[in-house]
């Protein structure tokens, strides 16, 4: 088919790709969008960066349009799965821009790392879409916060991605709860037998359609490799990531800590970068993505976790610092670069431990791949790596990342801490002694430690009663005010309820007394607890009487029809 007008689109789906300049539909799209439009199940093979969103993003649309209805509260009316965070991100931001133009759009994006209340909230309003990655979507299920029950198109997106990070059980208990009437198209960039497998479980009778040879790899890739020894491949990539044609980069590790460890050591040689994985949080991942998409940065380091979904245009180069051990992750790595018709570099570093993954990698692609030598004045230029002057590490994304989980979020990627004092190490080291006093004088910070280890060592040998220097020298503030002399005569003295004083010491003996008495009788015999009167015999054995009165609290009664009480509280 020759353009999107072909394919008998609502006009509403039609303008908006108009807008957004496509004019000539994708193989995967010309062959796919025909069998979706009249309801049928597809089984899509294509390589990343073909379209295959397109593919599936409209004509769903189109059956929004074609078939309007209401979403009811936590009940979508289609439902994509996606592996990672990423990829749900960009097929709803794909989503937005083709059904643009629709009066009515609503689409909720359901993945971990963000707040589940929001997306309950979200929830609540009825959706005509839900964007889900698997894990989050069933803790939804069981919190009874969205139903399955209504779906009539359920999309499953890098299904192949799916079954490398074990969603395969994930996806038995979400699938089950979808209507069987409903119309499901699984998309891949590989065709695994355990792909056929899913397809012919889940799918009714589906198409396939087939734009590219199984398992291989964009036909503009220039595909490179260069045998390195572990040790060198940082200088490798610093050299290759200075030649002038490297315009955006995107470079690949195998583990989270390798990603980070790469980001650090190119700052030191003046290259600026940053790492996205999954110890990052959802939003550190996105800012990342952001200055990549945006070019504020031409570097970005990434996992394959974290990598899919990535849908950035002008990816120049893609490096592979370290080459997967899973065959199938190579094709979508370097899926990243050449797309939309655009060629790109696609570059190996390859060790000596490595060599059995890559004869792996060429058994799947089932041809070789061009070998590039070292320059033959490596050793020269990587020691002049070391003259760069080195750039500060990005702090861009770190603010978020330190209320997030992991190790790597809490540690900070600058160098600098904006909330430590200002100034030359040789002030800050003075001024760590010194503390301000109420009185805004500076005091001397080991002074008043001394002070405070006295405190604690007098209050230690007291009884818990006498302890007065607690919480620092506060004894003072409700005590009656005047010369030290005459606070001295004063501490020991009492209001009683008569407006006459009385000796503090006596008041606190009778207390000891009453104490031991009740001490020595069993609890049900105690009668001093709560102000009881009890006849008390003195030391030369006369007896008096305590004046203490039981206090009860006042209990409340409904008012009059006047508002007013008629209790009197005394």
């Amino acid at each position: 088919m020759s353009d999107f007008k072909s394919l008998n689109l609502n006009s509403l789906i039609f303008n908006a790709i108009n807008k957004l300049g496509y004019s000539k539909p994708t193989p995967i799209q010309s062959e796919a969008i025909p069998h979706i439009i009249e309801g049928k199940d597809i089984l899509g093979i294509a390589q990343t960066g073909t379209g295959k969103t397109a593919a599936f993003s409209l004509p769903l649309l189109n059956h929004l349009c074609v078939n309007k209805l209401r979403p009811a509260a936590k009940e979508p009316r289609a439902l994509i799965l996606a592996p990672t965070r990423e990829l749900a991100y960009q097929i709803t931001k794909s989503l937005r821009d083709y059904g643009s133009e629709m009066e009515y759009l609503s689409i909720a994006t359901i993945y971990g790392g963000v707040s589940i209340k929001q997306q309950i909230n979200q929830l609540v309003r009825g959706n005509e879409i839900v964007v889900a990655t698997p894990g989050r979507l069933i803790d939804l299920i069981e919190r009874g916060s969205i139903s399955l029950g209504k779906i009539e198109v359920l999309i499953l997106d890098e299904a192949d991605q799916m079954m490398d990070m074990g969603f395969i059980h994930a996806l038995k208990k979400i699938i089950p709860l979808i209507p069987k009437n409903r119309q499901t198209l699984f998309f891949s960039a590989t065709m695994l037998p355990k792909i056929k497998k899913l397809a012919e479980q889940f799918l009714n009778n589906p198409v396939t359609v087939s734009v590219t040879p199984p398992n291989s790899t964009a036909k503009k890739v220039k595909q490179r490799i260069t045998f390195v020894n572990k040790a060198e491949k940082q200088d490798l990539l610093s050299l290759c990531l200075l030649e002038p044609d490297v315009l955006r980069a995107l470079v690949f590790t195998r583990t989270k800590h390798g990603a980070d460890r790469v980001v650090k050591r190119l700052a030191q040689v003046g290259l600026t970068s940053l790492a996205i994985h999954g110890n990052k949080s959802q939003n550190q991942r996105q800012r990342a993505l952001n200055a990549f998409r945006e070019d504020k940065i031409k570097i970005l380091v990434a996992t394959d976790v974290a990598a899919r979904g990535i849908d950035i245009k002008g990816i120049s180069h893609v490096f592979n610092y370290e080459i997967p051990n899973v065959p199938e992750q190579y094709i979508h790595r370097i899926g990243r670069t050449a797309r939309a018709d655009k060629s790109g570099i696609a570059h190996a570093f390859v060790d000596k431990s490595e060599r059995a993954y890559l004869k792996e990698i060429q058994k799947l692609l089932k041809n070789d791949i061009k070998v590039d030598e070292l320059p033959e004045d490596f050793m020269q230029k990587a020691r002049a790596l070391k003259t760069r002057a080195p750039v500060e590490l990005l702090q861009e994304v770190e603010k978020e990342g330190r209320k997030g989980r992991g190790k790597s979020r809490r540690k900070s990627i600058s160098s600098g801490d904006k909330n430590k004092t200002e100034g030359p190490k040789s002030e800050r080291d003075n001024n760590s002694n010194k503390y301000k006093k109420r009185d805004g004088k500076e005091g001397d910070q080991k002074a008043r430690t001394d002070t405070d280890q006295k405190r604690k060592q007098w209050n230690k040998d007291k009884p818990r009663g006498e302890r007065k220097f607690n919480k620092g020298d506060v004894r003072l503030k409700n005590k009656t005010e005047g010369p030290k002399s005459e606070r001295d005569n004063n501490s020991n003295k009492y209001k009683k309820r008569d407006g006459k004083e009385g000796d503090q010491k006596a008041r606190t003996d009778t207390d000891q007394k009453r104490k031991q008495w009740n001490k020595d009788k069993p609890r049900g015999e105690r009668k001093f607890n709560k102000g009881k009167v009890k006849n008390f015999k003195k030391e030369d054995g006369a007896t008096f009487k305590t004046d203490r009165k039981t206090t009860k609290k006042p209990t409340k009664r409904s008012p009059t029809k006047y508002g007013k009480s008629n209790t009197k509280f005394r």
